[in-house]
């Protein structure tokens, strides 16, 4: 088991590991101010089994509508042709979800058997996720556990979205929680907004949106959960930030640049500091239980069978790729 404080300070001291090549080096200020292109993806990891990149806030990860040319998808088949597997429908095995309009680290298997292993981490609970995220007004607890059963929402105009158990349409709601910390206090073109650290303990479908919307703080720039009123920022203020996978044979741990740096965005004035995200990344990483999940998560897969995928295999692994979409 590598040494995860280590890890954090390597991976808070070095910028990512493929963004330095020159091949895919890109501007900062470029890649989340501008709009997505097949061009600028950001690699943050590559391995024989697996890439990591980061995603752009404006880009799918992939569509089966014939004039959506910019996905995640056509990014990895410009520049990977050659890892393409022409045994899947869209080319590259998705690990997990990133909607559309959120930024960040997102694990791309390229075998089916790498796939099942990171399958099993997802289905395990093993897997550490960590957001950034902007949100409307003053969160005036440092930290809030936010435990809200997550269904569908079946009211009529909002079959797209999801609702917390009680409301009316909620259909088969499940327990989930996010823990928010706040990170700083500030403006964002004017208006109050507090930076926060999101982890979710749970997946479900844009649990982390409905979280903060529920308790009064909904993202920035999220136009469906702020009931279609806040659409003047450039973009929804989510970033998937920090990814934990701990698969038996490569542990694979990224950070995907903050990208809510006043540096980066002006409209973005930082005030107050009230916790260092350096700080709050190291204790997640030193937790017990994540080493203890290893453990776990490796003695499962000596028992497993071949990574040959059943029928029923593969329904399982639609089924937890959809609640995984955790924001």
């Amino acid at each position: 088991m590598p040494n995860l404080l280590s890890l954090s300070e390597q991976l808070l001291s070095k910028p990512p590991r493929s963004c330095g090549n020159s091949f895919f080096k890109t501007d900062s200020r470029k890649v989340n101010m501008e709009s997505a292109s097949l061009e600028n993806l950001c690699v943050l990891y590559h391995s024989a089994n697996y890439i990591v990149v980061n995603k752009h806030w404006d880009i799918r990860i992939d569509s089966k509508m014939w004039y959506e040319k910019q996905t995640v998808q056509s990014q990895l088949k410009y520049h990977f042709p050659e890892l393409a597997d022409p045994g899947t429908y869209y080319g590259f095995r998705f690990c997990h979800q990133l909607d559309f309009s959120t930024s960040g680290a997102l694990c791309v298997a390229l075998n089916k058997a790498a796939a099942g292993h990171a399958y099993r981490c997802f289905k395990d609970r093993l897997v550490i996720k960590a957001y950034l995220a902007l949100v409307r007004g003053i969160v005036a607890e440092e930290k809030v556990t936010v435990d809200f059963a997550i269904g569908k929402n079946t009211t009529e105009g909002k079959t797209h979205m999801m609702c917390i158990e009680g409301t009316d349409g909620c259909e088969n709601p499940k327990p989930c929680q996010t823990e928010l910390t706040v990170l700083e206090y500030g403006t964002y073109e004017g208006d109050t907004v507090t930076k926060v650290l999101l982890q979710p303990l749970t997946g479900r479908t844009h649990q982390l949106r409905v979280h903060c919307s529920v308790i009064g703080h909904p993202i920035v720039g999220d136009f469906t959960y702020s009931l279609r009123t806040d659409n003047s920022p450039y973009r929804m203020m989510l970033h998937a930030y920090f990814l934990h996978i701990p698969l038996e044979n490569e542990l694979i741990q990224v950070i995907a640049t903050d990208p809510f740096l006043p540096s980066i965005d002006s409209k973005w004035a930082p005030e107050r500091c009230v916790n260092s995200l350096e700080d709050l990344l190291k204790n997640i990483l030193t937790k017990p239980q994540i080493e203890k999940q290893s453990q776990e998560e490796t003695e499962t897969v000596h028992r497993s069978s071949s990574p040959v995928e059943s029928e029923e295999q593969k329904a399982q692994c639609q089924q937890w790729l959809c609640e995984w979409n955790l924001d």
